[in-house]
């Protein structure tokens, strides 16, 4: 039995080993992870970006593409036989259709490999000759990223921290008047456990449904095939010292540690950390529509989730002693929601947003970047005069009633500290205006040969997050 275990891990350390020489030498890998909160826009995000590589028309802002370099592109077997294939192809069909729609949100781990047959520049380049490179895409749920964080704190810490921030969320107050009612230094009952847990599982949906970014546990949102599973039965209780064996406040305490131990530690070892190329998608203009609490919560959350990477560059080995994340994509979604004269003024509060968590990568060795994006273009842009005042509008098919209606979504701040600066302060609303919230169906396709879906900055974000590989 030994000998067969200690067989088993050398098999696999030589696994190992092949696998990185092979993609260093041969045929290199890049893994780009695609994470995003909920409504970020993932699914269609890796739709569109899968798309425009395989036509890419409209993908001039990559540098492989403007010079040629890039000369095939094809889908490929993934490598992960375990791990779900993320449904490219419905997803597409359902984006094109004659009455076009969004696709399904993402609801646990999927995988697509793209592989790109590459003609080197150069005379170096000229001499080798064609290449083979592979970009799989990893698309997770952002909720279970957060969940990370979790791995470094207790279940006392964890529970301070989320009791703490109920109040100021729709539904907390009654939720937290059950948890603090909560004897936990009672005998366990399953009962009881199951009907906190599922209240604080309601409030947790509510936040989320707000625009609140910090909604952990993550899996509590998308449970899978854990629902109703012990390990998702529990909720946070005020700090208690002593609790005995057998009490509710020591089983949900240990709930607490295996749900760490049993959910959060195999997600970050058997997936995320294999990533080395990240790209984070926000819905920073619900934020701003949901109120500056809502703001304030997705910049602690942001910075929370870069404690989850391991920024850094690669070296020739990364394949043997554990892959960092070479480049961080913070990217602003739904930029098809506002005039392109408001983009830079969305990549601005980005960038604000993002600032504390750039800077902790950027001192780590990791490239990162932040940008206003749209992965499949919903609008059309549109002026109107209306009391002598010329108007910058958008126009767009209605979510829900397939209407046609033109929209001014309001003119966003030039300097960015309108925004932070009441979010950090913990206003109940804006005092500058306000900036309402719209949802657009996706537009008829008429797409020319060669053409991907139209978007806006997709180019831009592939040549930052990969483009150095492909040329």
């Amino acid at each position: 039995m030994v000998l067969t275990t200690l067989t088993d891990g050398l098999g696999r350390g030589l696994d190992t080993i092949t696998g990185a020489v092979s993609e260093t030498f041969f045929e290199p890998v890049v893994r780009l992870g695609v994470t995003g909160l909920a409504r970020s826009g993932k699914t269609v995000f890796i739709t569109t970006l899968v798309a425009n590589l395989l036509d890419r028309g409209r993908m001039g802002g990559m540098a492989g593409v403007a010079r040629g370099a890039i000369t095939a592109a094809y889908l490929r077997p993934q490598p992960d036989d375990t791990v779900a294939r993320f449904p490219y192809e419905a997803n597409l069909a359902q984006l094109t259709g004659t009455t076009p729609a969004w696709p399904a949100p993402t609801a646990a781990i999927s995988e697509l490999r793209l592989s790109f047959r590459v003609r080197p520049q150069g005379l170096l380049g000229a001499l080798a000759g064609p290449r083979t490179v592979h970009l799989d895409i990893v698309d997770y749920p952002g909720e279970w990223l957060l969940d990370l964080a979790l791995m470094n704190r207790s279940y006392a810490e964890w529970s301070e921290a989320t009791l703490a921030r109920l109040p100021q969320r729709p539904g907390g107050a009654e939720v937290l008047a059950a948890l603090t009612a909560a004897d936990p230094v009672a005998a366990f009952d399953e009962v009881a456990a199951q009907s906190l847990a599922a209240a604080f599982t309601t409030a947790l949906h509510a936040a989320a449904d707000a625009g609140y970014a910090d909604c952990t546990p993550g899996r509590f949102l998308l449970p899978g095939d854990l629902k109703g599973s012990p390990v998702l039965t529990f909720a946070p209780l005020p700090p208690q010292s002593g609790a005995k064996r057998g009490s509710l406040w020591h089983e949900f305490e240990r709930r607490f540690d295996a749900y760490k131990a049993q959910v959060a530690r195999p997600f970050f070892r058997d997936h995320f950390a294999r990533i080395d190329r990240q790209v984070v998608l926000v819905d920073a203009l619900g934020a701003l529509h949901a109120g500056p609490r809502a703001v304030e919560d997705l910049r602690r959350t942001m910075t929370d989730i870069l404690t989850a990477f391991r920024p850094g560059a690669n070296g020739w080995f990364a394949g043997l002693t554990g892959r960092r994340v070479e480049r961080i994509l913070f990217a602003a979604t739904k930029a098809d929601h506002i005039h392109h004269s408001q983009h830079a003024r969305l990549t601005a509060i980005m960038e604000a947003l993002v600032a504390d968590a750039r800077r902790r990568a950027d001192f780590a060795g990791a490239k990162t970047a932040a940008m206003a994006i749209a992965s499949l273009r919903a609008t059309v842009e549109e002026e109107r005069t209306h009391g002598g005042r010329t108007l910058q509008m958008v126009r767009g098919r209605l979510l829900g009633t397939g209407k046609e209606a033109a929209f001014h979504p309001g003119d966003l701040p030039e300097d960015p500290a309108a925004i932070l600066a009441p979010a950090r302060e913990g206003a109940a609303g804006w005092l500058t205006g306000d900036w309402p919230g719209t949802s657009f169906a996706p537009a008829a396709l008429r797409l020319a040969p060669g053409d991907g879906p139209p978007h806006i900055r997709l180019d831009r974000a592939a040549e930052f997050l990969f483009g150095d590989r492909l040329t």
